[in-house]
């Protein structure tokens, strides 16, 4: 599976982003995907992920009630809704697939190449 992350860049604080993942090659449907960030001198953290189904989405505490994981399959494609930015969300950020959904980013076979989100104050 290749993964293209995309729909970085820069943002005020309060605004919104959504950043798209999307996959090729074998069929993304089923695979689990998270989304991790790296922000500037900080450890890659979990950010979301959502099962093969969709359903049970799960998410950082950092970002819940601000941020949305959902699925298209039918496009191969998830996606990450961002509102209410943060300062602190400035990252990185990177989608990732495997055949289980969890926070740890070892549990993942397939790595995006990363697109980066910045939220000046």
């Amino acid at each position: 599976v290749q993964l293209q992350a995309s729909g970085g860049g820069l943002v005020q604080a309060g605004g919104s982003l959504r950043l798209s993942c999307a996959a090729s090659g074998r069929p993304f449907s089923s695979y689990g995907v998270g989304w991790f960030r790296q922000g500037p001198g900080k450890e890659r953290e979990f950010v979301a992920a959502i099962s093969w189904g969709g359903v049970r989405p799960s998410y950082a505490d950092s970002v819940k009630g601000r941020f949305t994981i959902s699925r298209d399959n039918a496009k191969n494609t998830v996606y990450l809704q961002m509102n209410s930015l943060k300062p602190d969300d400035t990252a990185v950020y990177y989608c990732a697939a495997g055949l289980e959904t969890t926070p740890w980013n070892h549990e993942y076979d397939y790595w995006g190449q990363g697109t980066l989100v910045t939220v000046s104050s």
